[in-house]
Order: structure tokens, then sequence, then C-alpha cells
């Protein structure tokens, strides 16, 4: 289906989804499940070739804010269950979360998130740096002051999901035009009623934004803010290990940023470079292993010398408080948007699949979104930062 570039596209839709990562498949996915018609998705590139390209993609409940830990606990539930909705196997490794902490405000805040998270049936819990080692053998303890872990989150496939998603809605009549680009909306009123694309134009009656890193660019082409900034992300995979590496838990060293976990006969290894320019660059360089290596010196120390072969660099779509951005325009009632998840995207997929088609039929969804409407920013107030950033 990545191959089906379209020579022209529909000349009508009742919605055109712009996006074909993991968010607009889910979106496409969930509105022809219910029964909405004529729906197209767009996306410039192959599907999930932006920030869905990841190969691997951490799911998880443990945040800070009970709508997030809401959204990616339900999003857990669907991806336990995708197999048989929509019908696909998303490599799902359920080997839990661990976050280890190395100060008491860190201890403190995630104790803090642990019983709101509990409190929403999630099962974290705070351990001691011991049982974090037993979980992980490749850690440290040295100035650990304690770890956050919960069993029931792990990782799954990116590509799987949307090829998953997007297979479904396509079965179910979906229009998927892939290498199509976006290069403007028609505005009438207070309405979007077209689309223009390299391939033609779309009459509409709805338009989404599900364009991940470049929300804010087609935010503009109907006049709404989305403030959404693309800053790379890279990461490394280990060369084969042999015997097997043990089957660990998705790690974090909460205050580096590093993390590692399995992925097939090696290790992924990650961090979030805190020199990162904003920009659409997703040029690989090795060089950024250093940073990853000096840490694990202390953290992880069989790691730092470990012998990796190749990386990605891929784009996080991040906002103003690092949530996300889900809901309707005041503006423009009939343009919605579910962008800027600011590294969350994937894990919430299923979740706001589910709440965005509830949007646009009008209908309430299982958790109030409101929060994470666009307009907060505009406001100046209500914003609630997520600090289980990585």
């Amino acid at each position: 289906m990545s191959s089906s570039a379209f020579r022209t596209v529909p000349a009508s839709a009742d919605v055109v989804i712009i996006g074909g990562g993991v968010m607009g498949a889910s979106t496409a996915f969930h509105l022809a499940e219910a029964g909405v018609p004529n729906i197209v998705v767009v996306e410039r590139g192959d599907l999930a070739c932006g920030s869905s390209g990841k190969p691997i993609g951490g799911v998880r409940a443990q945040f800070s804010d009970p709508l997030n830990i809401e959204l990616g606990s339900r999003s857990l539930r669907a991806y336990q269950e995708f197999h048989h909705r929509p019908g696909a196997d998303i490599r799902l490794d359920t080997v839990g979360y661990l976050f280890l902490l190395d100060s008491a405000q860190q201890a403190s805040d995630f104790e803090a998130g642990v019983r709101l998270q509990n409190g929403l049936g999630v099962p974290s819990r705070m351990i001691a740096p011991e049982e974090a080692q037993r979980l992980c053998p490749y850690l440290s303890t040295d100035g650990l002051v304690a770890a956050a872990y919960s069993p029931a989150d792990g990782h799954a496939r990116p590509g799987l999901v949307v090829q998953g998603y997007a297979g479904a809605a396509a079965r179910a009549g979906v229009t998927v035009a892939t290498h199509t680009t976006v290069s403007g909306l028609d505005t009438a009123g207070d309405r979007v009623v077209g689309v223009h694309t390299s391939h033609g134009r779309i009459a509409c009656s709805t338009v989404i934004c599900a364009a991940g890193a470049w929300s804010a660019r087609i935010g503009e082409m109907a006049g709404v803010n989305l403030p959404v900034r693309p800053v790379k992300r890279q990461l490394a995979f280990t060369a084969p290990i042999a015997p097997p590496a043990p089957r660990i838990p998705f790690t974090i060293d909460f205050s580096s940023t590093a993390y590692f976990h399995n992925s097939d006969d090696g290790l992924l290894l990650g961090l979030a470079d805190p020199g990162q320019q904003d920009g659409f660059d997703t040029t690989w360089t090795p060089e950024w292993l250093e940073l990853f290596r000096t840490v694990a010196r202390h953290r992880a120390p069989a790691l730092a010398t470990m012998e990796t072969s190749g990386g990605w660099a891929g784009l996080y779509e991040v906002t103003p408080d690092h949530n996300a951005l889900i809901g309707r325009s005041g503006e423009l009632p009939n343009f919605l948007y579910a962008a800027g998840f600011s590294g969350h995207g994937f894990l919430q997929a299923p979740a706001v699949g589910e709440v965005v088609r509830d949007l646009y039929l009008e209908r309430e969804p299982f958790t109030d979104v409101s929060p994470l409407s666009a307009d907060r920013f505009r406001h100046g107030a209500g914003t609630r930062p997520e600090a289980h950033v990585v």
C-alpha cells in the first residue's frame, strides 16, 4: 500500500486527513469503523515516513498528568488487542518501563506520579535501586536513589501499527493517497472547503490535521495556530550480541534521558541531545553516540563499549508544554487536529484516534481532552507541563 501513489486524488471527500503516520492511520481506522464514508488520507511520502517511522516505539501509561495517563492506558489496552482489532501483529513486547532516578526530588515527583497512576488502574510502583538492577543487569546502582517501574508497559513496532490501521481503513473504503503533498487549503467564511494537493484539489467537508512535525505549516494554511516545532532525535543499534542480551525493561536514565532496550538480536540505544537545534533535518550523525556513551560509562558501563551497527534519526513534534494538541478549531469548526505529541504520539495513538472520531461525530469522548486544545497557548494560561518527558 505504501507504493500507492495516486496520479489524481478524489475530487471530493467528506473527511481529508492530512498525515499518513500513526495518528492519521488510527483516526482513519476509527472513523471508517464508525461508518464515516468518503475519507481520504493524504501523505507526502510513504506511510509512516515521518515520526512514526522509528524502528521501535515505547508504549506506557507512566505519566505525571492524569489525561496523559488515561490516553496511554487506553492505548496500551488497544495495542494488547491489536491482533484482533484491527488485526495485525505489531511485535508488542510487554517488558515494562523502568525510570532510573538519581535525586530525592525526582523520587518524590515520581512517587506522586505512581499514586496518580495507581488511582487510574496502572500497576506502576516505586522500587529500590537493587531491584532495578535485578530487572536490568546492565545497571550500575551508583548514585541511584530509586526507580519507577510498571510491568504493563513495553514497546512495539510503529510501522506495523500504521500498516495495520491503514490496511483495515483501506479495506473499509478509505482512500490512502501517498506521495501527495498538501500545498494549500481553501476557506470560505468559517469553513475549510478544499485541500490543494500535488495531485489535484479535494473539495471537502472536514479537514483533520495529523501532520506531525509539519502540523504548524498545515495550521498556517488554515490560519490556525498549531505551535509545533520539529526536533531531531537519534538512536543507534548495537551489533548482534552473543550470547543474547537478557530481556530487559525499556530503561530510561531520567536525568540524562539516555535509554536502551532489546531490539531483535541486540539493543537499541537512545538519548535526547540537549543542544539539538530545531529543524527538519533527519541526517543520522554517528558523533551523537558519544553523548550516550558518556552517560553509559557511569550508569550502564557494559553499554559504553558495545559495538554499534548504524542508527536512525527522526523528528519529535514538540509543543511548548510537551503535551499534545487535540481538538477542533474555534475559528474553523470543521478543522480538527491531533498533533504535537512531543514523543508520546505512538503510545497515545489508539486512544487519540477514538477521541478524534468522537469529536468529528460530535459525541462525548471517553475522557475530556479540552485541556489539550491549541487555544491554551493563546490565552497564556491553562498549560499543564508533562514532567515524565524523555
